[in-house]
């Protein structure tokens, strides 16, 4: 059987971690693991299958005999050290936004676009986290009775903004229970935008910076990343992106109109039981319901609070909930790692 040397860029991070937590249960057959990172992280020692692997440097050189590199470590890093990576034979799978919307860069989710991996040249881009878990809720439905307009509000986890924001999100919370007045706000709602907010006890509609339209980067990744991977640029989509004081697992409010009439929630639900990388929760009756607090830790995307909606016979609404930094992040990028192996997309370098 073939293996592979896999290389994880940004291994001490939060998503780095996981990904090498992902790929020790993976199916992805692995003949070595080399973890990089920044100069300062380098001679820092993990664990991975019970052996002690030293973190190395990143370099471009660092690529020399690897297969498929992952990459987590920020936006520059990738445009830097990506391409690197390619010359040298190693397929990437790069969890920033730097190649999302390059044309020729497939953009994918397995259970969604898997077959869009046959036209990569090198470059995989993983999508959005919050785009990825609704993509995945969505597909299905599009399969059956086609999609004409989404329009999703999330409530994002603070995790998805970095083990720094989790920390000063804690420390507010501790100051304002401890009754102080001044609470320290330096990376919320955006590190490089002019304004600070508290998370704590609070909920923030801003993700990622403006742009001129109103509209925040976050919000134009999800509705142009939706397009893209589903193929379909006339799917209407706007977004709505809000930072909630959660520690990790993105909610999110999805209403849908569809194409075609004659979908019920019954039809609907028994469409999502049966879809791959979904777990219904959907029992109002039962109170149950897809939680933050519940999903952290897996790998699925969690649905439920299917209803119709009471004016527009087409129109649906759903809660869509999953784990960020695994579904929305290391998972999939592992599980692309698993499709290339699959579909024998992956040079092995000799």
């Amino acid at each position: 059987m073939r293996e592979y040397n896999v290389a994880v860029v940004g291994a001490t991070g939060a998503v780095g971690t996981k990904m090498i937590e992902m790929l020790e249960t993976s199916s992805l057959p692995i003949k070595h693991i080399k973890l990089l990172a920044s100069k300062r992280s380098a001679g820092k020692e993990k664990t991975f299958k019970g052996e002690t692997v030293v973190i190395e440097e990143l370099t471009a050189d660092s690529f020399e005999g690897v297969d498929i590199a992952l990459f987590s470590a920020g936006g520059s890093i990738s445009q830097k050290f990506a391409p690197e990576a390619v010359k040298r034979g190693a397929v990437v799978v790069d969890n920033t936004s730097a190649f999302r919307m390059t044309e020729g860069v497939p953009l994918v989710v397995p259970e969604v676009n898997e077959e869009a991996l046959k036209e990569h040249r090198g470059i995989i881009a993983n999508p959005n986290c919050s785009t990825i878990q609704m993509v995945v809720a969505l597909e299905p439905i599009r399969k059956k009775y086609g999609l004409d307009r989404v329009i999703v509000s999330t409530y994002q986890a603070v995790s998805g903004a970095g083990v720094s924001a989790i920390e000063e999100l804690k420390q507010q919370a501790r100051d304002m229970l401890d009754g102080k007045t001044e609470v320290t706000a330096e990376i919320l709602p955006s590190a490089g935008d002019k304004k600070h907010y508290p998370l704590a006890f609070n909920a923030l509609p801003q993700i990622d910076l403006f742009t001129e339209d109103g509209y925040t980067f976050e919000e134009h990744k999800m509705i142009n990343e939706t397009k893209k991977i589903m193929s379909d640029d006339a799917i209407k989509v706007s977004a709505t992106c809000v930072r909630v004081p959660v520690l990790s697992g993105h909610s999110e409010s999805v209403y849908i109109e569809l194409k075609e009439a004659g979908a019920t929630v019954k039809s609907l639900q028994e469409i999502l039981s049966q879809a791959p990388g979904i777990v219904l929760e959907d029992d109002p009756a039962e109170q149950l319901y897809p939680q933050a607090l519940t999903a952290v830790g897996k790998k699925e995307t969690f649905v439920g609070r299917i209803r119709q909606d009471l004016d527009v016979e087409t129109g649906f609404h759903m809660w869509v909930v999953s784990d960020n930094l695994l579904k929305g992040a290391s998972w999939n990028s592992v599980q692309i790692a698993e499709s290339l192996h699959k579909l024998n997309l992956v040079h092995v370098n000799q």
